[in-house]
């Protein structure tokens, strides 16, 4: 390979590296700026959609960060241990589905104010919302703890070293079938769920937003944030088809080509679903866009905020 060539190649991977990395940064700055105005006041922090809407974005963050980090590392070339290559896939399992049944309980929660607004304040209570909470994030661990049940069954007396030669991926740690399978299963079985519930409580406001005693506009608002549930819901899901997508696609182009659309989804089904959440939640609330406007520009006051 000529140095002309070298250098080319070089040069790509630091331009791939800077158009996801620097917008990466960007959104890990906003999460982390969203995060911090969700702690910064005590309407914030006694309110159960701004605590459920904190355990997303704090999910989001951890994702996306851990993403960047296994991205640099492959365009880096730096292959990870085994054990340390399945420290950071549990943690990516046990993060990523925390956003989809978070916006399972916030869809509940709309649906409770609405069609049973007088019930609303003793049923969405702090200490349900940290029940839920709880129960979302054990329900995760739980997940976790079989997959490393299923892990292992990898056979590391066979390895001659635990260095690993490639990437730290999903298919690289050789897994059983019996993982896969169970890994399927339990992602559809998630997600399909969440999109049902999520539908019927849209269903369950529109039919309420009828009624004459209801109140309209309260409804119409609700139905908007549900609608805002499902959008969010299937960025989500995007990012949980980006794996098969990648390997389906990998049969059909040429290693080179594969590494360049595999930049692409990157950012589109990986960086951008993760990147949103505080962007829709935090400008459409009215209450937090002010805050959040002033805590992203360093407290510093700007006109008409």
């Amino acid at each position: 390979m000529s140095n002309t060539t070298v250098g080319l190649v070089f040069l790509e991977r630091v331009l791939y590296t800077t158009l996801t990395t620097v917008p990466c940064c960007i959104f890990l700055f906003i999460n982390g700026t969203m995060l911090y105005t969700l702690r910064s006041k005590p309407v914030f922090r006694e309110t159960c959609r701004y605590i459920l809407l904190y355990n997303l974005l704090f999910a989001d963050i951890v994702q996306l960060a851990l993403s960047q980090l296994m991205y640099i590392l492959s365009i880096c070339r730096i292959f990870l241990t085994y054990p340390v290559c399945g420290v950071f896939l549990m943690l990516g399992n046990l993060t990523n589905p925390v956003s989809p049944l978070i916006l399972v309980v916030m869809s509940l929660e709309r649906c409770v104010a609405v069609c049973y607004p007088l019930r609303h304040a003793s049923i969405i209570t702090i200490r349900n919302t940290a029940v839920a909470v709880i129960v979302v994030w054990a329900i995760c661990f739980i997940n976790v703890v079989i997959q490393i049940l299923l892990l292992l069954e990898f056979p590391f007396e066979e390895l001659e070293t635990l260095q690993m030669k490639t990437f730290c991926n999903t298919v690289a740690m050789s897994l059983t079938p019996l993982y896969y399978d169970y890994d399927r299963a339990y992602t559809y079985f998630l997600l399909v769920s969440a999109c049902v519930n999520i539908t019927s409580t849209y269903i369950a406001v529109i039919i309420a937003a009828t009624s004459a005693s209801t109140d309209k506009a309260s409804a119409l608002k609700a139905r908007n944030t549900l609608l805002m549930h499902l959008v969010q819901l299937g960025l989500s899901i995007s990012s949980t088809i980006h794996g098969p997508l990648l390997f389906a696609v990998s049969k059909l182009v040429l290693l080179s080509v594969l590494l360049r659309i595999q930049n692409v989804f990157y950012v589109f089904f990986i960086i951008l679903p993760r990147c949103l959440s505080a962007l829709i939640y935090g400008l459409r609330d009215q209450t937090i866009r002010p805050v959040l406007m002033y805590n992203l520009c360093c407290q510093i006051k700007l006109p008409g905020i």
